[in-house]
């Protein structure tokens, strides 16, 4: 026991003790306190923060790798994300560490002779060893990411190359597919060339996809990418099929070459074409006959370059080509025996004509029923009075044939091509508008208006495209070397052009549409992408168009095709194109109906429908009551169906397009199994009696005055059943005449006399109908407005 603090100096150092016992050491109970406290948690701090680090790297370790691309973007960015914030609890560790040992140092700052005791030492030792850890973690957690990270990103990149690899091989079969659908020989230059142009597409489009993948492959073994093993498997097949479609398309194309080679060679040969474009106007001319004859001499003169001297020889040198396709050969060698003496006299003929004579000749004009002159041919073409003209005879019967066949054939040739460009242009508007709507960089160009609006602004174009691509065009150009009987081609698929009345009706809702956005920068990048001079509005008016289109050539066709085997088939198929162009039109009438609570569809087939006056009487007792003034009709448009006959009012609209098209507001309507119709009412052929209950309900109808004709009422006797209204089987066929030419593209004023006479009170047996049809008819107003 010490007595005294002298006492324990002689035992204990004075620098070992604190001033508060007499010694020199500094101390403060509250500092070291503090030191101790936040040491530990510092410690806790490290220890928390390891034990998460390896509880994340065990769990990315134990990930499986996704097998698409959108799962493993979507684990990517998770797992950059959870290393990002263990990155932030390593940088706030870090930062608590590099605070404590500041303050432990803090004395040393101050003063550089400082000696630290050994509580102090201790501590700063301590605060040195958890930062070397932490930065020891930090360093293996940061290799451990990024081996992770690059496995990651190889992945990702391996699941995009499988991607691109399905979709290249799925490019790859599809372009197989195609190929063995393409001719090899094509039926004409024209068609030739069509082929070619397509096979340089796709031999493009593949050498384009191929590159691509080429690239992503090299860029993957560059990298020391982990699935090397699986790459080039994958690539191996895909330069395999890749090749096999190259060969494939290298040898058709070789061979196209080669028959278009030959077509060039027979259509050289084929001399009729020099007769047909020589104008028959010219010819009757002094000056107009030199010409003439010079083209019959230059051809004459270079004839021999291109004439079919051995048939064999074509045989052998053409043997690879030479298929079904090519059955012209032998009709042109055939005909070439016989026209160098149709040239001969024709040669003679124009220089009698080009010769000077010492009076006046007198030309010789045939006859206007002689001439066939083709509308959709080139201007000029005339071959019967070409023939007349020049040798002074009428052509004979096989000269005859022949000219209607090239006329035929130029027919036939401007049906193919304008269906080839049809085709196109569809293509185009949905690859360069439609499809881009639904592109992600393109989204921030489309107004609000037309979100969600593809199906309005388009209809069903797509599906005319189909039809039109895959089988209407292959199949009318199975019929290029016989245009007389491709009557049968549209009998085939005369169902599926039904497909145009949905497009047209939709149409008003498409030109709407169009009108309150056509201004909007998607549409103007879309058009300018395509450098197409006229904008959208014009393509989606195309449907309309070739619609009516083939009206016209299929009577063409038919003017040149009488008494051959397909003519039939033609005038059918013409009739039955007017009849799909009326139910267009007549569904453009009823879709503009409105105030109708029912269903249109119940009431049957429309049979016709027209504006007229009309009168209303209700008998009340013994008294005849008049709804309106006594000398002032109503004007109505009457709409006759199998079922009903429906009273609207006509309305003009006002607007562009299809919005100034009329609407019909229903006013009432009459069920066809209770009315009764008295024809020439109060003597006056042009008004006729529509009754009901007893005559309790009378309309008195009376037909357009301005449609009404002397000389051009026709009458139409039709059956009408309890069921509804159907043609007689006595007057089919003149009823099918009857309406045909005023069908073509035309809205004809339907002007009706209706007698009934009832055989019972049950039943309504016949029904006679008056038409009154105006010769001067008045152009559709919904397929040919804005044209």
């Amino acid at each position: 026991m010490l007595s005294s603090v002298t006492e324990l100096h002689s035992y204990i150092d004075r620098t070992q003790l604190t001033q508060e016992l007499g010694g020199t050491q500094e101390y403060c109970h509250e500092k070291w306190i503090s030191h101790r406290t936040a040491i530990e948690g510092f410690a806790l701090m490290v220890k928390k923060t390891a034990q998460t680090l390896q509880a994340f790297g065990t769990e990315l370790a134990e990930t499986e790798l996704p097998n698409d691309v959108e799962a493993t973007s979507t684990l990517l960015t998770t797992h950059t994300e959870k290393k990002d914030e263990m990155k932030e609890d390593l940088k706030i560790a870090l930062s608590q560490g590099g605070r404590l040992l500041e303050s432990i140092n803090e004395p040393l700052v101050s003063d550089p002779d400082y000696t630290m005791n050994h509580d102090e030492l201790e501590n700063l030792s301590t605060v040195q060893r958890l930062l070397g850890q932490l930065d020891e973690t930090e360093t293996a957690f940061d290799d451990f990411w990024e081996r992770h990270q690059t496995k990651l990103e190889q992945c990702l990149q391996l699941r995009h190359f499988e991607l691109n690899f399905r979709e290249v091989r799925s490019h790859l079969d599809q372009v197989a597919d195609k190929l063995s659908g393409f001719s090899e020989v094509g039926i004409s230059p024209a068609h030739g060339e069509h082929i070619l142009k397509e096979l340089t597409i796709h031999e493009d489009r593949t050498c384009v996809s191929m590159n691509n993948t080429g690239r992503s492959r090299d860029t993957l073994i560059e990298s020391s990418h982990y699935a090397v093993d699986s790459i080039l498997p994958k690539c191996s097949e895909l330069r395999a099929v890749c090749e096999e479609v190259g060969a494939v398309l290298k040898a058709k194309k070789s061979h196209l070459l080669k028959a278009m080679e030959l077509h060039s060679s027979l259509e050289k040969v084929d001399g009729i074409y020099l007769l047909a474009s020589q104008p028959v106007d010219k010819c009757q001319s002094q000056d107009g006959a030199e010409a003439a004859l010079q083209e019959i001499e230059r051809y004459l003169d270079t004839a021999n370059q291109h004439k079919l001297n051995d048939l064999n020889g074509i045989w052998r040198d053409y043997e690879s080509v030479l298929t079904a396709d090519f059955r012209q050969v032998e009709r042109v060698f055939q005909k070439q025996l016989s026209m160098q003496e149709m040239f001969e006299k024709r040669r003679i003929s124009l220089k009698k004509l080009a010769a000077k004579q010492t009076r006046p000749v007198q030309p010789v004009a045939p006859r206007p029923e002689a001439i066939i002159k083709s509308p959709l041919s080139s201007p000029g073409i005339n071959l019967l009075a070409f023939s007349t003209a020049v040798s002074g005879r009428p052509p004979s019967l096989s000269e005859e044939e022949e000219n209607l066949a090239v006329l035929r054939r130029h027919v036939m040739n401007e049906l193919l091509e304008t269906e080839r460009a049809y085709v196109e242009e569809l293509l185009c508007v949905l690859q360069g508008y439609a499809d881009e709507m639904d592109n992600p960089s393109m989204a921030n160009l489309i107004p609000n208006t037309l979100h969600n609006k593809k199906d309005v602004l388009f209809g069903n174009m797509a599906e005319i495209y189909q039809f039109h691509n895959k089988t209407f065009l292959r199949e009318l150009e199975a019929y290029t070397d016989c245009p007389e009987l491709v009557g049968r081609c549209f009998l085939e698929r005369m169902t599926d052009l039904q497909i145009y009345e949905k497009y047209c009706q939709n149409k008003p809702r498409s030109e709407s549409l169009w009108r309150q956005c056509s201004d909007c920068a998607f549409f103007q990048e879309c058009q300018k992408k395509l450098e197409h001079k006229l904008g959208l509005d014009s393509y989606l008016l195309k449907p309309v168009q070739r619609i009516t289109k083939y009206q016209l050539l299929l009577k063409e066709l038919l003017k040149y095709s009488k008494g051959c085997e397909g003519a039939e088939d033609l005038q059918e198929a013409l009739s039955s194109i007017l009849g799909i162009l009326k139910a267009v039109n007549d569904s453009m009438h009823l879709i503009a109906i409105t105030g109708y609570e029912g269903n249109l569809n119940d009431l049957g087939r429309l049979l016709m429908q027209g504006s007229f006056s009309v009168w209303t009487e209700h008998k009340k007792g013994h008294a005849k009551v008049k709804d309106l003034a006594r000398f002032k009709p109503m004007q109505r448009h009457l709409f006759l169906h199998q079922k009903a006959l429906l009273f609207c009012k006509k309305r003009e609209e006002n607007g562009e397009g299809y919005e100034k098209a009329p609407s019909y507001s229903f006013k009432h309507s009459l069920s066809m199994s209770a009315v009764g119709i008295t024809e020439n009412a109060k003597g006056d052929n042009k008004k006729f009696e529509i009754w009901c209950n007893s005559r309790e309900e009378v309309y008195i109808v009376q037909t357009s005055q301005k449609t009404v004709k002397k000389g051009e009422e026709k009458r139409v006797e039709i059956s009408v059943t309890d069921s509804g209204f159907a043609p007689s089987s006595k007057n089919t066929d003149k009823l099918k005449g009857e309406h045909a030419d005023s069908l073509l593209l035309s809205s004809r004023i339907l002007n009706t006399v209706i007698t009934v006479k009832k055989k019972n009170t049950m039943l309504l047996s016949k029904t006679v109908l008056k038409l009154n049809m105006s010769t001067k008819s008045t152009p559709i107003l919904f397929l040919q407005q804005n044209y």
